[in-house]
Order: structure tokens, then C-alpha cells, then sequence
């Protein structure tokens, strides 16, 4: 119960705005059983792949990022209508078919009630409980947008400084202990190509028997992939921090967080404590929720949510 109502304090403090239709059990009456059929589909596909997780982790974030959580990151790509989904940094990004399933499934319960963006949000939340993270509940209510231009997307790359790194998040009214937790909160179920991180393996502070164990994976064809977090890639847990105090971070800025002064207290603590980093990402996801979200008569209720309403 106390940390249900701190992160209720917290979301009341982070998002006002947002309080006035997001709110706790939001389909409790239109769609009662919403929640359920997102789990029971986010469940089904958990048990075939594991690293469900780390995809939805990754496209809430990658939509939350650019223009709010609004789904617009769902939309598929027309001729003469390239749309976020196209664009260089969301190309990686997988997932779409899960929550095709559930929206499916959502619209012949309770149809236009449901929106995607509320769909990605409770599918990241049911996934990183399935991958032994923290519990957490989130409100609902929100709408999906009406725009998907690749040219919104401004998303930081593994090599991107620390500092610039707080900026980004600061702009999306996230401090840095938001940004520690979900950058290796997200990290602790990835993966990277072998092309992400070559400057990590020319550092000579990297620890030397994992440079040696990704010089000798990355020497095979094809962009070979390696877990981000070594010791329990499966598991949303703090794993990654402690790794990356042993110098054996992967991506340039996951070693970052534990180099920089702003950032290494942060890196200490969470590897020191899977309890306090465990309650600081459900705080942190909670929050990245509310960026920018479409309420109340704004945006729309896909019924599709590869395309708008409108058919445009």
C-alpha cells in the first residue's frame, strides 16, 4: 500500500495536467475486462520469447520520446507517407504484431474504447512484471495521436555524453535519476549489434575478459548481437549496474553512467540495491507514461492502430 500511494504522490507531482483523464482502472466501466486481455495476450507471447521485455520496453520508450506517449510510433508507413515507424532509430523496434493481437481482441470486447497508446503501456507494465521486475500500476485513459513524422524523431544513440543525455530527458520533464533508471533499467533485458559498440571495445578500461569474449563474437558475419547485460539478460533487475561499476558496460553510454560525477551515485546505489532500484523504474515508467499525453477529446481511438482513423 505505501508504495502504491508514493507513486501516486509522485504521478500527482509529475503530471497535474495529465490527473484531470488519466486515471487509475480508466476502462473500469467501458471495458472492464481491458487490462485482462492485454495481460493474457502480453502473457501468451512471453511464454514463446522472453525478450518480449526488452521490445516494449524500447517502443514505449522510442513513442513516449517523441511527441508523448500518443501511439504514433504504431503507424505504418505509405507511399508517400513515411511515418515514425520508418525512420533510422525505429527500425529496430519490434513488437507491433502483440499489440495488433490485443487491440484485435480489445475492439471486439469494447470497440473504439481502447486506445494503442493505453495498449503499449499496459503491455511494457505486464512485461517487465513476466521478466521478474517490479509490479507497478498505471493509470489510463489516454488518447492516440494524429500525427507520425519521421522528422520528430530526435532519440539518443549509445555513444551520446552523459551530459546531452540529461538534457534530452530534462526535456521531457524527467530528471536523472529518471534517466539511470530507465536507461539501464531498459538495458538490463537488451541487446546490442556489434556495430553499436566497436568504440567500447578500442577502450583499454574495459574489463579485459569481456573485451576479448565481444572481439572474438563480433569477429562472425553479419552484425552478430550480445546481451547488454551479461550476468541475467532475461530479467529486468539492477544486475547491469554492478556490471557496469566492473567496467564491463557495454554500450558507450551505459559505462558513462558509472564514470560520470553526475551519474555514478546513482550507478552505486542501484547496484548496491535491487530493492531501491527495483522501486525507483516503477516510479520511473509511471512517470514516462504521462509525457505529453493526448486526454479527453484530443487525438482519437484507433480502431486499427497501424493507421488513423481517417484512413490518411
Amino acid at each position: 500500500m505505501r508504495a502504491i500511494t508514493a507513486l501516486f504522490f509522485l504521478f500527482c507531482f509529475v503530471a497535474p495536467s495529465a490527473l484531470a483523464q488519466l486515471r487509475q482502472g480508466f476502462y473500469g466501466r467501458s471495458c472492464p475486462n481491458a487490462e485482462r486481455i492485454v495481460a493474457n495476450v502480453v502473457a501468451n507471447r512471453f511464454r514463446r520469447d522472453r525478450s518480449i521485455t526488452a521490445a516494449f520496453l524500447r517502443m514505449q520508450f522510442h513513442d513516449c520520446f517523441v511527441r508523448g506517449c500518443d501511439a504514433s510510433l504504431l503507424i505504418d508507413p505509405r507511399p508517400g507517407r513515411p511515418s515514425e515507424k520508418s525512420t533510422g532509430p525505429n527500425a529496430s523496434v519490434r513488437g507491433y504484431e502483440v499489440i495488433d493481437e490485443a487491440k484485435r481482441q480489445l475492439e471486439a470486447a469494447c470497440p473504439r474504447t481502447v486506445s494503442c497508446a493505453d495498449i503499449v503501456t499496459l503491455a511494457t507494465r505486464d512485461s517487465v512484471a513476466l521478466a521478474g521486475g517490479p509490479r507497478y500500476s498505471v493509470p489510463t485513459g489516454r488518447r492516440d495521436g494524429l500525427r507520425s513524422n519521421p522528422g520528430d524523431v530526435n532519440l539518443p544513440g549509445p555513444t551520446i555524453p552523459v551530459s546531452a543525455s540529461i538534457q534530452l530527458f530534462a526535456a521531457q520533464g524527467m530528471n536523472t535519476n529518471d534517466m539511470v533508471t530507465l536507461i539501464g533499467g531498459g538495458h538490463s533485458v537488451g541487446v546490442a549489434h556489434c556495430s553499436l559498440f566497436q568504440d567500447r571495445l578500442a577502450d583499454p578500461a574495459m574489463d579485459r575478459s569481456l573485451n576479448a569474449r565481444l572481439r572474438n563474437t563480433c569477429r562472425a558475419p553479419n552484425d552478430p548481437s550480445v546481451f547488454l547485460d551479461q550476468r541475467t539478460p532475461f530479467t529486468v533487475d539492477n544486475a547491469i549496474y554492478g556490471e557496469i561499476r566492473r567496467q564491463r558496460g557495454i554500450l558507450r553510454i551505459d559505462q558513462n553512467l558509472g564514470l560520470s560525477g553526475s551519474t555514478r551515485g546513482i550507478v552505486s546505489s542501484f547496484a548496491s540495491s535491487n530493492t531501491l532500484f527495483r522501486q525507483r523504474f516503477a516510479q520511473a515508467m509511471v512517470k514516462m507514461g504521462t509525457i505529453r499525453v493526448l486526454t479527453g477529446r484530443s487525438g482519437e481511438i484507433r480502431r486499427n492502430c497501424r493507421v488513423f482513423n481517417n484512413g490518411r
